[in-house]
Parts: structure tokens; sequence; C-alpha cells
């Protein structure tokens, strides 16, 4: 099952809105004879990826192991239980159960039928992590919210002047620039644009500027396909690589729910935000972010008025803190990287 999900990370940043699957298949003696996994979307699943590699003789009373139940529909390829049935496997080993209401339990119940025996929950928490973005979309429908920060250790972002350059180590940036291939889009706002002027090389952009105050003249808009989320009526007429999204407006700032309905309906699973203390904030105090990846370095800027992380809310009693648990911690030069799930949704994740 390790191996199966190992395979599985192959695809990631490639299958949204399919969940990353991995596969290994072993003959009648416990011998390996062929692993999978799916690649990109619109393509073999897992499974069948796998399958496909060997005949019939091999696999018959064989045991097939995948980190997520395989699917009994048809979609962008046959169902994946008809055709482990006709390889002859005896044996399926599953990691977690398909939240997919199309499948659900439909897969174990057809193995089942079949004869087959099935073996559940193998690594059922590691294969929830892996595919937590897959969970929410199906069982929620909403896209699935990751924030990323770099911080001093007293919880700055910048100096009270904005200056930045550098608050983590170059391994640090290198590992943040990695996590964005992980979800479907990435998403900052004006704010950050006009005062970093960063390019964000990535596949999709989404950029908050609630009244269109960029200059398309910035490197941020050269490359990619990017979505300008705005509260003017008038909208542009697209361009190119360029779209806008009309959001509602609430207390003149753009409403986030709204946004995020909308990016779900355009088929935007997960989205990947690197932006201010500000809007950290009000994603914070709104309960809309799902996972936090927290850059930590060494550094105390120690000064009352450099900006925070995290900014926007007025409280007095601790108790009112808002609570995230900690998934993983992992050292890279002098830094930290926290991955914090938010407290309300571990559970239900996890």
């Amino acid at each position: 099952m390790k191996k199966c999900l190992e395979l599985a990370k192959k695809g990631m940043g490639l299958v949204s809105p399919n969940p990353m699957v991995g596969c290994v298949v072993l003959d009648k003696n416990g011998k390996e004879i062929s692993n999978g996994y799916h690649h990109k979307y619109g393509e073999n699943h897992a499974e069948r990826d796998a399958l496909l590699k060997v005949d019939k003789k091999q696999t018959q009373n064989g045991t097939l192991i995948v980190n997520l139940e395989p699917c009994t529909h048809y979609g962008k390829t046959p169902p994946c239980v008809d055709l482990i049935i006709e390889m002859g496997i005896k044996t399926v080993v599953i990691g977690m159960r398909d939240v997919n209401p199309v499948v659900a339990g439909n897969g174990v119940n057809k193995l089942k039928s079949c004869g087959i025996e099935v073996i559940e929950g193998v690594l059922e928490k590691e294969s929830n992590e892996l595919n937590e973005v897959f969970k929410k979309n199906m069982t929620k429908h909403e896209c699935f919210v990751a924030l990323k920060t770099a911080t001093t250790l007293d919880g700055k972002i910048a100096t009270k002047t904005g200056h930045s350059k550098w608050i983590t180590s170059e391994k640090s940036r290198k590992k943040g620039k990695q996590l964005r291939k992980m979800y479907d889009a990435v998403l900052t706002t004006a704010s950050t644009v006009i005062a970093d002027n960063p390019e964000f090389n990535c596949n999709k952009k989404i950029l908050i500027d609630r009244t269109l105050k960029t200059d398309l003249s910035y490197k941020y808009f050269k490359t990619g396909e990017i979505f300008i989320a705005t509260c003017v009526e008038n909208l542009p007429q697209n361009q190119s690589n360029i779209k806008y999204i009309k959001c509602n407006q609430t207390d003149n700032k753009l409403d986030l729910d709204d946004l995020f309905h909308k990016l779900y309906e355009m088929n935007i699973m997960s989205v990947f935000i690197e932006a201010g203390g500000i809007l950290n904030g009000e994603l914070i105090n709104k309960d809309l972010v799902d996972k936090i990846y927290q850059f930590v370095s060494m550094k105390i800027l120690g000064d009352d008025f450099g900006k925070s992380v995290f900014s926007g809310r007025n409280i007095t009693d601790i108790n009112d803190c808002k609570n995230f648990k900690i998934s993983s911690i992992e050292k890279i030069d002098n830094d930290i990287l926290l991955t914090l799930i938010n407290d309300n949704f571990s559970n239900y994740f996890l």
C-alpha cells in the first residue's frame, strides 16, 4: 500500500478533478508482476493502467492493491471493477472507500458478490490525507483552500516599510514553488502584485482585484491562464489569457464565499493562496482555509509595526483564537515548515 501511495503521487497536479490513485498487482504467489497509477485526467485509472500490462494467466488468483476503492461506473474509462473480475483477481486490498456517491461502497459490494475477498482500511489515514482535496470536493461540493505563508519567528511577513526579501531560505522558497503544483490554481491579490511585481510561474492564476486597479503590464500577466476576480459592474472584454470573474461585494470587500463557489463551478477544485496579512486574516476569520503551509524562519523582527501574517481580528479572549492542528513538521535549512489542518475539519479529513 505504501508503494501505491507513492505511485499515486506521480499524478499530483495532473488528475484533478479525479483522485490520485496507485495500484500494485501480485501473482498467486505474492510476487509483484505489475503496477500503475492514474497519470492524467481522462486517461486510464490506476487499476486499468496496471492490469493492462499483464495477461490473465499471470493475474489468475492474484492480489490487487489500490489506495482507493475501484470504480463501478462508466466515465472517461470503463469500470475498473469489471476488469478486476475479468482478470481473475482473488483478493483486493483497499486503502479507503471512494467518497464519490456514484461509487461509495458499490465497488466493494460488486467484488464481494463475485467471490473476491476484499480487505479494507490498510493505511486508511494516509489514503485519506493524500486525497483530501477530492474528499472535500465530493462530500461538500466546495473548493479546497490551502494557504502558504512565510514568517519570522514572531509572525511577521515584512517590516513596517514592506521589505520582505528574504525572510526564508532559498530552499524554503523552492519548496513553496513546488507546493503550487499540487493545486489547480494559485491565488493572490492586487496589493501583492503591485507591491512585489511577482511572476507566479504556474498554469492557472487567480487575482483578487476588486476595483481593477492593477496595471496589466506587470510580470504577473505575462504567463499562464489568468482569472481576475472583481466587483466592477462593467467588466472589460476577456483577452487571450485573461478572463474576468464578477463577484458579489460585501462591506466594500469582495465576497470570498461567492468567489470560491464560482471557482468550484468553473471546475477549479483546489486553490493555493499566497497573499498578505489582510486577505490571510479574512480567510482565517471566515473559516475558509482547510490547510496552512507556514514556513517559519528563525529571524526575529521584534517590531510591533511590522506586517503580521494574519491581520484584522480584534479579540480580547484567548479562547476566541482560531485553532489548527499540526499535520507535519519539516526542517528546511534553518527554517521550519509547519503543515496545519483546520481544527474544524481535521477529523473530517483525517
